[in-house]
């Protein structure tokens, strides 16, 4: 079954070719959980070690279970739409995480090009992006199965 919620603001995305349209195995989103969960797994693995690394890292386990929502649609983010374009679609779709998802994202965008030096992620942001991570990639696996080909 389709998907229909918010489904003028990912025609409107697929028009302006920051999502384009995936057939075959591109469009299972399985693989994309399971490769969020093992993402996640080595997030928590190099947490003490390099927590501004597992930061980006539980970050990229929640958006490679966000591209999974989308790649089971038949969808994925193309060059122009980037890591934003998953989170537009997770908004018009998915409301119920969308917002962790964004705070995630925003995150590790100050991480990745700090704009305050020394900027670090401390143990405690980790273990918080760890557990939405999860949280995300669970919701993700229970809503797999009632998504159909956009």
């Amino acid at each position: 079954m389709r998907w229909t919620r918010g489904e003028a603001t990912v025609r409107q995305l697929i028009a302006q070719r920051r999502l384009q349209r995936v057939v075959g195995a591109d469009a299972d989103g399985a693989a994309w959980v399971e490769r969020a969960r093992r993402t996640a797994m080595t997030a928590r693995t190099v947490a003490d070690l390099d927590p501004d690394s597992a930061y980006v890292l539980a970050y990229d386990a929640a958006r490679q279970a966000c591209a999974a929502l989308l790649a089971h649609q038949g969808l994925r983010a193309t060059s122009e739409g980037g890591h934003y374009v998953v989170e537009e679609v997770i908004r018009a779709q998915f409301s119920d995480f969308s917002r962790t998802f964004g705070t995630l994202r925003r995150r590790r965008n100050e991480l990745e090009y700090q704009t305050i030096a020394g900027d670090r992620a401390t143990p405690a942001e980790v273990a918080a992006a760890l557990d939405d991570a999860h949280e995300i990639i669970d919701a993700v696996q229970r809503l797999l199965p009632n998504l159909g080909i956009f």
